[in-house]
């Protein structure tokens, strides 16, 4: 892929972003603004996923292998 073609497709994909957000119309200061609580929350809800999702998979699975008959785990 030329380079150009994938600097015009992020050109594109941030003009998409503006629009469905409405954020075009805001000022510059205003625009900053938006952008650094949407990436701050978007990262937070990325990291609590990365380490929080993992651990309920694994609680989920003992719980549910406990019902259905699973082997429980010797104490020794």
């Amino acid at each position: 892929m030329d380079i150009k073609h994938v600097k015009d497709y992020i050109y594109w994909l941030y003009y998409q972003y503006l629009l469905i957000t409405c954020s075009y119309v805001l000022e510059p200061w205003e625009q900053s603004m938006f952008h650094t609580i949407t990436v701050t929350v978007f990262a937070m809800v990325v990291y609590t996923a990365y380490v929080f999702v993992p651990i309920h998979v694994r609680l989920a699975f003992e719980f549910f292998s406990q019902i259905f008959g699973g082997q429980p785990e010797s104490t020794v």
